[in-house]
Parts: structure tokens; sequence; C-alpha cells
């Protein structure tokens, strides 16, 4: 597997890991918080996969829907899940042509329109996603919750063993 690929393949396994310890917890790890993250853990992990799905969107030539006002709405586990499986699969055909792929994000009120941004994308859905995961086990483990190990190096181990 290529390196850009296997960067995916653990954002998506991490993501995936999350989601399987978070059901082994009480629902109030859901709604726990601390201070200086991005909110109750149920609501990081919507906004995070949310913003994962717009990314997506512009990779694929896809306009991605209107963002409304205030923060993403909050999903279950299930259907978070089921958007971690099949945004990995759509992660797989972007990258399978990344090369092909050239971005323009549109002027917004709070930047300029950005040309040739499939780069910018790209590493912003990774870095988004380790921070707002790396900020739900903050939440976890400063409510007295364990969190699950999430990094590569658990990545590699796990998937050598298999």
């Amino acid at each position: 597997m290529d390196p850009l690929s296997e960067a995916f393949h653990h954002h998506a396994w991490a993501t995936e890991k999350l989601i399987r310890h978070l059901r082994s917890l009480p629902e109030t790890a859901l709604t726990a918080t601390s201070p200086g993250v991005y909110g109750e853990v149920a609501a990081t992990l919507s906004h995070m996969l949310a913003a994962d799905g717009r990314y997506l969107a512009y990779l694929e030539g896809i306009a991605p829907p209107p963002r409304t006002a205030g923060p993403d709405a909050t999903r279950t586990l299930e259907e978070l899940s089921d958007q971690v499986r099949n945004q990995a699969v759509r992660w797989r055909i972007v990258l399978s042509r990344i090369g092909e792929i050239d971005v323009t994000l549109a002027a917004r009120g709070d930047r300029p329109e950005l040309t040739h941004a499939t780069n910018l994308l790209v590493a912003q859905a990774l870095h988004h996603g380790t921070d707002h995961r790396t900020q739900i086990c903050t939440v976890l483990t400063s409510n007295g919750f364990e969190a699950p190990d999430l990094d590569v190096w658990s990545y590699w181990m796990e998937r050598r063993a298999e």
C-alpha cells in the first residue's frame, strides 16, 4: 500500500476503533466534555465525520451541501459507524485517482478563492481527524473513562498481527 493510502487507512481504522470503544462506555461518556476542546464527545465525532464528508465531496467534484449556521448535527454511534465505513471506500476511490484531481475552492467570507487546493484538502482531512480523535480521548480520560490507543504504532502492530 502506498504511504498516502496507508495514512487514510489509519484514519478510518482509528475512527472505527474509537466508535467501537465508545459503544463499550456508559451513555454519559458521549455527552462528556472538557475545556479547550470542540465539545461533547458525540458532537465532536459527528463534526469530524461531517467535515470529512465535505472534504471528500470537493475532491469528488461534488458541491457539498450548504453549511447551516451552528454546529454539525450530532449523530448516533450507529450512524457514525456507517458513515466512516462509507467514507473509507470513498477515500480509496479518490486516492486511486488523486493525480487527476485539481480542486478550486470558491471564495467565502473568511477566505479568498483557493486554486489547486487538492493537497490542502487531503492534508486537512488527516490533520482534522487526528486533532478531533485526540480531543475525544482527552475528554474521556479527563472524565475518568479509559481511552483507546489510536496512534499509528498501535495501528501498525494490529495490522501486522492480522
